[in-house]
């Protein structure tokens, strides 16, 4: 059964705001605010917080729009090997144009795009190119030489100094990104210089959800935090800066923890004055632990979290995504939190589904896959692949019928239609794999939907299935994954692969 509500968005969105102001009135001159995390689709922290709108972020933003301006930083060398986004599917360059949809969607202009240690590199060039043919204007931004370490250098006319100023009006800059790595503190810093040197007085906050500063260090959502960032080797650790000032614990992660000192005095020589944070904490402007009204659901929730993060690391690895390191860390993380595969009750249940289905003989071409589903009431359904559907489309098509009371014998798409698909497939499209996947399967629905009352009722039932979850005993088809995405599935999957050869 889903658990409740553990986050109340609108004193987030509240507290937040006025925070964000008070630091705004505490500064001299223009607040450049680095933005950690996403900034849209936060879909990691709807997840850890229930009750957490994945776009929080932006609605605090929305309510001071006639103060901000925005930056959107991109790594060339994510534009390079065209790094994912994996919560959409889609590369970090096409989540720059989404953001700036999105941006404009809140009534937010973005017109501002950062090019990170840019070098001339083929693929950053021709996404530069497209992006101003559609009037965006794009800056580019070369490697600090002796960044960060060697201050002399890079807080220089040969540091900074040779990074292109970037025009902003508005008292607050917004300076975002797709994900991590992408440059933002360097950029925040690079226009700081410029303003500084200007004879403004330019200071410097971070907006970053997690870890939470006002929770334990092993609270799970914390810990789910590390999970998320186990391919960058992250770690929680206590604020010492923090505690050693004020005598009060926070929690921190340990690249900020590092770079503290070196960034507080790049500050000072920047600004020409001390510091006035005495601890990473200080820098932040995080409000999210005061929007927790139920500690025990984001607790399980953050559990969850770090076995799905399991999951899809040990997949990554067997898919060359990921590296053995990166799989160490999650499976001590496991340890640490005392977690194991079968507290997802969906994986035990695909499991036998899959021993069941292999005993019956069925399957396709002797390759047995399965599934399984938790629908809202706390049943589990279970659905294995056959000549016509994928695994996950026959999981959906038995969820389906078992929430609206359908006879399990009875077909929601009529078997003439999926033949017609498969023939088509087959022997006009020359497909080497005929058997439907989700994407697909979806598809035909939609259309059966028009011609009897049991796919409509089925089509209606969809929404209900948002957030459920799932586990699949084998690495989904590309079309089986956005399909899942789509409909909002939290699914897993067994790092194997179907089929008998790779």
């Amino acid at each position: 059964m889903r658990g409740g509500i553990g986050f109340d968005s609108s004193k987030y969105v509240e507290e937040q705001t006025r925070y964000i102001l008070e630091r705004v009135q505490a500064s001299s001159g223009r607040l450049y605010i680095e933005c950690g995390g996403k900034l849209l689709h936060d879909k990691h922290a709807s997840r850890v917080l229930p009750g957490f709108d994945e776009n929080n972020k932006m609605k605090v933003f929305q309510s001071l729009k006639d103060k901000l301006d925005i930056i959107i930083c991109i790594y060339a060398g994510d534009i390079e090997r065209r790094k994912i986004r994996s919560d959409f599917g889609i590369s970090y360059d096409a989540d720059v144009l989404r953001m700036i949809d999105d941006f404009a969607s809140y009534g937010i202009i973005c017109s501002k795009v950062v090019i990170t240690r840019y070098e001339n590199q083929v693929a950053a060039t021709v996404f530069k190119d497209k992006l101003e043919r559609q009037g965006i204007k794009v800056y580019t931004h070369p490697r600090t030489p002796g960044y960060p370490a060697n201050i002399d250098v890079v807080v220089s006319e040969n540091g900074y100094g040779k990074n292109e100023y970037i025009p902003v009006d508005a008292p607050v800059v917004i300076v975002t990104a797709p994900g991590p790595g992408s440059g933002k503190l360097a950029t925040c810093l690079s226009q700081m210089y410029h303003e500084a040197k200007m004879g403004m007085k330019p200071s410097y906050s971070k907006l970053e959800t997690f870890p939470i500063w006002n929770l334990p260090l092993d609270h799970p959502v914390n810990v789910a935090y590390e999970a998320a960032t186990a391919d960058i080797g992250d770690v929680n650790l206590i604020d010492h800066f923090h505690l050693n000032a004020y005598g009060k614990i926070a929690v921190n992660y340990s690249r900020d923890l590092e770079a503290y000192p070196l960034l507080a005095r790049i500050l000072e020589k920047i600004t020409g004055e001390p510091c006035v944070y005495k601890s990473p904490t200080d820098m932040g402007v995080n409000r999210c632990g005061f929007g927790i009204v139920d500690d025990e659901i984001c607790r399980k929730a953050g559990k969850d979290e770090i076995i799905r993060r399991y999951f899809q690391i040990r997949t990554d690895y067997v898919s060359g995504l990921a590296d053995e390191e990166t799989v160490n860390r999650i499976s001590a993380i496991m340890d640490k939190m005392g977690l194991k595969e079968s507290d997802r009750a969906v994986v035990e249940y695909s499991r036998k589904a899959l021993e069941k289905a292999k005993a019956e003989g069925k399957g396709k071409n002797g390759t047995v896959c399965a599934a399984a589903i938790e629908l809202p009431d706390g049943r589990i359904v279970t659905g294995h692949n056959s000549d016509m559907l994928h695994a996950c489309s026959a999981l959906l098509l038995n969820a389906l019928k078992v929430m609206t009371g359908i006879p399990k014998d009875r077909d929601l798409i009529s078997s003439k239609v999926i033949k017609s698909i498969t023939a088509m497939k087959r022997d006009i499209l020359s497909g080497r794999g005929v058997s439907m996947n989700l994407d697909e399967i979806l598809i035909a629905l939609a259309m059966s939907a028009s011609e009897t009352d049991d796919a409509r009722k089925a089509i209606e039932a969809l929404p209900l299935l948002k957030n459920a979850e799932v586990h699949l005993t084998h690495v989904p088809s590309p079309g089986d994954s956005s399909g899942l995405r789509k409909l909002g599935l939290l699914y897993t999957s067994d790092p194997e692969y179907p089929g008998k050869n790779i």
